[in-house]
């Protein structure tokens, strides 16, 4: 009996050591871990009818603020950064058009009234962002498994959206991976047509890319989307992003 509660103890104790092992450290794990954000759009009825975070050092910090003072004008980047305790969120530089990001379009659905002109519009949508010539760039591939981003169907949200965007970000607040859900109804049951889905694709795709809503009705990316194309004002926001470093602009 004592021999047998003898090897019963050693056993546990192995078991214990081993796991011990596996498991990762927290400094080891900590700069991998993900901020998921969740950004959701309207279509006006027009058309249907503390965070770990890595500390700038002064001189970048300096760099930084003028240069977004010196580009703020005409924007409204200064709403993302209230929106974001003044920091920004957006992907790498991936070298422009020479190494873009996959998005893979879902291009059949069972959902009620879908119909591949939706497709085509919202590809229609991510070529109009893509002409910007970001440092992030887009291209289309027919296989979901080696696409980085995702955008799906479904027939409505419960709540009054009609597009769902979710991105997860990194310690650093590089944007590491996103994906767009698209409504083929609102949430009443009024189906959205093709000029709608493509302005809502865009507002999205505005999300992705890093920016937040605006109070600009004028702007693809104000809440409630009441126009069809990007404005001076999505423009100049979204450039003069992609020109600053992501992570907290103030002193922390």
């Amino acid at each position: 009996m004592k021999r047998a509660a003898s090897l019963l103890l050693s056993l546990a104790l192995g078991l214990f050591l081993l796991g011990a092992l596996r498991r990762p450290s927290s400094s080891s794990t900590a700069h991998h871990a993900r901020h998921d954000g969740v950004s959701g759009g309207t279509i006006a009825r027009v058309f249907a009818g503390v965070v770990p975070v890595t500390r700038k050092n002064d001189d970048e910090r300096a760099a930084a603020k003028r240069r977004l003072r010196d580009g703020e004008a005409g924007t409204y980047i200064g709403e993302i950064l209230r929106e974001r305790d003044s920091s920004l969120a957006r992907w790498p530089d991936r070298g422009g058009a020479e190494n873009p990001l996959t998005v893979w379009i879902q291009p059949q659905s069972r959902v009620r009234d879908f119909g591949p002109g939706y497709v085509t519009k919202v590809r229609s949508a991510f070529e109009e962002w893509d002409a910007l010539e970001l440092p992030v760039r887009f291209i289309f591939v027919s296989d979901s498994a080696s696409a980085e981003v995702h955008v799906n169907w479904v027939d409505h949200f419960n709540e009054p959206i009609s597009g769902r965007t979710r991105w997860a970000r990194d310690d650093d607040w590089i944007i590491t991976d996103a994906n767009i859900v698209l409504a083929i109804h609102h949430s009443q049951g009024e189906q959205l047509d093709e000029a709608a889905m493509r302005a809502m694709a865009m507002h999205e795709i505005g999300h992705l890319l890093g920016l937040d809503h605006t109070t600009d009705s004028m702007s693809i990316m104000a809440a409630r989307v009441r126009v069809r194309e990007l404005s001076d004002a999505d423009r100049a926001t979204v450039r003069l992003l992609y020109a600053l470093p992501p992570g907290p602009l103030s002193d922390r």
